[in-house]
């Protein structure tokens, strides 16, 4: 009865929180399996940001409750931010939960799990649903650390909440104010990982370069953010530095230097654009305009002509016209994004946004999404094809989905390669000739 299995569902911080709570869970003796079949506890990590992700969250509860009822199943809990913000409204909907815990009570999850489990065996009264959502100062910390696997590249979170208040999202309601880790203890996180063999580290925050502005003092005109990544660059053994996701409030001359003057940290960005429009960033209560964006963009591109960009796109917001859909077209046509994560705009509870209501059809935000999915996959077969020929170094991960002897790693751009090579090279930084690319993917030989 200690076979787990965690779903996650959202961003990279989930992500990260899921590895944690594994790790914490390995460390009291369940065993995490890679199957709800093979599970005797099912926990589900859950985003709010989107409806989708709610939607397909209680779709999988209520399938697992249903097992649950047959015995199939012995535990079932919800952990992250759907819990933070919806947490006992679920058990209306889902009466056979087990557990709920919010986003800064995961370091509770294996007292949780040993006492609901001990129950069952008999050794102690059965609890009726736990619910866990307190807020928790410094619960960042307590979740550190990776256990002893080896993760050829690994998310480290640096900071937990936001104080932004952008008019559409939930995150300052479900992941509270920011709060910064230790930089010291940080890279010493850094450091395990490395030793461990991690080659590439990510450093997530929900607005990253945000880091420590209140904590630590700016020392010779740099960020504590931009002086946080000058100690995990001078970590021996990590290879590549990425981050995400930032925030172009607070984006600094220090910071776009950082990308001519660090080797390890790799070209590539994921900027969050949202609208092209100065009026929908103003009603979405994002404090830049479209030509701020553009500048950083040319600036980072200065420091370093060979940088890749990602972002995200809210279309149909409340109050979008054709004509603030035509700015967010130029926009993203302008900066020629290699990848984008394109929303159609959906009401969530507990935010500004929600008095405005959903007043773009359903047809036009479809229309509008199509519109931009069609213009990234021009943009990003372009910059694929124009690699064909050149050597890219790729971090290898691990075996490709498919193909018999393929294998799959990333170049610094964050594409995906693939080519034929063998399990030495996993973990290794393989010079890949590309000889063929499609939208997504670059595929070559090793040389």
């Amino acid at each position: 009865m200690n076979r787990v299995y965690i779903k996650t569902y959202g961003c990279q911080m989930n992500e990260r929180d899921s590895e944690a709570v594994a790790s914490m869970l390995r460390g009291r003796g369940y065993s995490i399996v890679d199957s709800e079949v093979d599970a005797d506890v099912v926990l589900l990590n859950t985003c709010s940001v989107r409806d989708q992700a709610e939607q397909k969250a209680i779709g999988k509860a209520g399938r697992l409750q249903r097992d649950k009822r047959r015995n199939k199943l012995q535990l079932l809990g919800v952990m992250g931010c759907m819990a933070q913000n919806r947490g006992r409204d679920l058990l209306a909907s889902l009466p056979d939960l087990d557990l709920v815990v919010g986003t800064q009570k995961f370091h509770q999850v294996p007292d949780h799990l040993d006492n609901l489990l001990a129950s069952l065996k008999g050794l102690g009264p059965r609890p009726s649903t736990i619910i866990d959502l307190e807020a928790e100062a410094g619960s960042q910390n307590t979740i550190r650390g990776h256990g002893a696997e080896r993760k050829v590249t690994a998310f480290v979170s640096i900071m937990q909440g936001c104080n932004m208040k952008c008019a559409y999202c939930i995150v300052p309601k479900t992941r509270g104010e920011e709060r910064a880790r230790p930089m010291e203890d940080i890279v010493e996180e850094v450091r395990e990982l490395a030793a461990n063999g991690t080659k590439e580290i990510t450093l997530l925050g929900q607005i990253v370069n945000h880091y420590g502005k209140r904590e630590f003092p700016t020392v010779g005109g740099k960020s504590p953010f931009v002086q946080l990544l000058e100690k995990v660059h001078a970590v021996d053994g990590i290879e590549r530095i990425r981050f995400t996701s930032p925030h172009p409030v607070g984006f600094r001359q220090d910071l776009v230097e950082a990308y001519r003057d660090l080797p390890k940290l790799c070209e590539y960005i994921h900027f969050p654009m949202q609208s092209g429009s100065d009026r929908i960033l103003r009603a979405m209560r994002r404090p830049y305009s479209r030509e701020k964006f553009l500048r950083i963009v040319e600036a980072l591109r200065q420091a370093n002509p060979a940088m890749y960009f990602s972002t995200d796109v809210i279309v149909g917001f409340p109050g979008e016209t054709d004509e603030d859909f035509a700015q967010t077209v130029t926009l993203f046509d302008e900066v020629k994004f290699d990848m984008a994560f394109i929303f159609k705009y959906s009401v969530r509870s507990g935010t500004e946004a929600e008095e405005m209501g959903d007043t773009i059809a359903k047809e036009i935000k479809e229309a509008r999404n199509q519109v931009l999915l069609e213009r990234l996959e021009q943009w990003s077969t372009a910059r694929n094809e124009a690699l064909i020929g050149t050597v890219q170094e790729v971090l290898v991960e691990g075996p490709a989905r498919k193909g018999e002897g393929m294998f799959m790693g990333k170049n610094r751009g964050n594409r995906k390669v693939l080519f034929p090579g063998n399990a030495r090279q996993v973990g290794e930084l393989v010079p890949v000739r590309i000889d063929r690319a499609t939208t997504t993917v670059l595929l070559g030989e090793s040389v």
